[in-house]
């Protein structure tokens, strides 16, 4: 499976454009959006390109293969634009043997666990700062942002095949790379 990992863009159309082109969005068997599609909130800057209407009709082409949550800057109105569910907290990803939490990463975070046992993966937005690593036998995902990035960090975003998690910058550098559980040789 390849799945993409995305999350916090923001409303930045050239930038989701950007991932989706370098993530080859035909081999793609699942787009996990982790949250803050179209809004740019009250304490970040407008990004790149911020076009909150484009931007949900260009992740809507590709609604049949979004698995969505609800991120701190989603709102009920931003659900009427999307063809696509985001109105949830979290969601469930079951694949190669793993359960994967999918949140955005305000209401759980990496010291706030959900109930997770070894070998789950706890995978998350909100902080805009790429993660990739294990703690107590759980992996811990985040992809970054792909329009906001911060603590000097480039533009980035997930991609996990073949049992590795991958974190690319929008030049497709992998900056983090994390194989779990022995899935990969």
């Amino acid at each position: 499976m390849k799945i993409l990992f995305i999350s916090d863009i923001h409303g930045s159309l050239p930038r989701a454009q950007t991932v989706f082109a370098a993530a080859e969005p035909d081999s793609l068997d699942a787009i996990v959006v982790l949250g803050d599609i179209l809004y740019h909130g009250p304490r970040n800057p407008l990004p790149e390109g911020y076009d909150p209407r484009a931007t949900a009709a260009f992740f809507n082409s590709y609604k049949d293969r979004i698995i969505a949550v609800r991120g701190n800057c989603d709102s009920e109105v931003d659900q009427t634009l999307l063809e696509f569910p985001i109105r949830t907290d979290y969601s469930w990803l079951f694949i190669d043997g793993m359960r994967i939490f999918l949140t955005h990463g305000h209401l759980w975070t990496e010291s706030k666990l959900p109930p997770l046992v070894e070998g789950d993966v706890f995978a998350y937005g909100h902080t805009h700062v790429p993660r990739a690593h294990l703690v107590n036998g759980i992996g811990i995902w985040n992809p970054g942002s792909c329009s906001l990035p911060k603590e000097g960090n480039e533009p980035s975003y997930g991609l996990y095949e073949d049992g590795v998690f991958r974190v690319l910058t929008l030049d497709g550098e992998v900056v983090l790379e994390r194989c779990l559980y022995g899935l990969c040789a």
